[in-house]
């Protein structure tokens, strides 16, 4: 029997307050839910760049307290926002703060606007983003794996680094975002415990077919490395209903209604798509859900469509 499938859901940090973004992570927890994400933006990336945000580690962190069983992390970290010695130590406590619960998510970072505004470097383009990734997420492994860490580089330095407190779990795993095919499925073939990415079945059965290339020849068995889909979803009756109630949502959040497009339908309809994911190799699906939090589609997902897919 094919193993179960696992669920995470990644709550959108803006256009919300707190208590209501701390009940729905609580929600999610009690659901039974295998992951909890946020993001890791200073600005809104979805419509007005200028409305309410949390912060990631901070909100991560007070998520571990108001959760109890679910693994946490972020999707994902931006690595051009902080240090990896920083990033190492964030991580392992919030390990400690959660008993064991966190993972460590970080990728390239993207949004332009917020490195604009205050004053991340950037660099030259995606390509250098790429190999500061590579070099950071090596140096963090190390950090959390109790290394004395000497180093040094254009972009960072180390002089005989060791931390302590170690995890708590022997092994903190790291997820990596991006589908890059030169350097960032590289790096998530050396480092990475989880890959997410976004697409459609043609175009990631596809990636993961150079994923497994890149495994071979860093000498890392595939099948270690448990992939992970990036979706947005609404689940009702209808596909008509599931369409209108995301086009309330991005009202809400002051988007543009063509900014996603979501899988919208019934359970089978949805049910349906990701058993096309599961069939090349994607056993987790991640389903964003924006403010207010849909809990339709939430107690939906995994009360009615995770039975579909298990017992096809």
């Amino acid at each position: 029997m094919a193993p179960g499938l696992k669920l995470g859901i990644l709550l959108w940090s803006q256009g919300t307050d707190w208590p209501t973004y701390r009940d729905a992570a609580r929600r999610i927890d009690r659901l039974g839910y295998d992951y909890l994400w946020t993001w890791d933006h200073v600005y809104a990336i979805f419509g007005d760049p200028y409305q309410d945000i949390f912060e990631g580690w901070t909100a991560l962190s007070a998520l571990a307290v108001s959760t109890e069983r679910i693994k946490l992390g972020l999707m994902v970290g931006a690595n051009t926002f902080r240090n990896p010695g920083l990033v190492a130590k964030m991580a392992v406590t919030v390990d400690h703060v959660s008993e064991g619960r966190a993972i460590l998510g970080l990728g390239a970072a993207w949004f332009e606007l917020e490195h604009q505004h205050d004053g991340y470097e950037f660099g030259t383009g995606f390509g250098q983003r790429c190999d500061w990734l590579d070099e950071s997420i090596g140096l963090i492994r190390r950090l959390i794996d109790g290394e004395t860490v000497t180093y040094s580089s254009p972009k960072y330095r180390f002089e005989e680094a060791r931390h302590a407190p170690r995890p708590i779990q022997k092994h903190l795993p790291i997820t990596i975002g991006g589908s890059g095919e030169t350097k960032t499925l590289k790096t998530v073939a050396k480092y990475a415990d989880i890959w997410n990415g976004i697409g459609t079945v043609e175009g990631l059965k596809h990636k993961a077919e150079v994923l497994d290339a890149h495994c071979a020849t860093v000498g890392r068995d595939p099948a270690s490395i448990e992939r992970s889909l990036n979706c947005q979803m609404v689940i009702r009756d209808t596909a008509e209903a599931a369409q209108q109630a995301w086009l309330d949502y991005m009202v809400t959040n002051r988007t543009p209604a063509d900014r996603a497009t979501p899988w919208v339908g019934n359970p089978e309809q949805i049910a349906e798509r990701i058993l096309a994911y599961r069939a090349i190799g994607f056993r987790t699906v991640n389903v964003e859900v924006p403010y207010p939090y849909d809990p339709e589609t939430v107690e939906r997902l995994i009360g009615e469509v995770k039975p579909l897919v298990d017992g096809a």
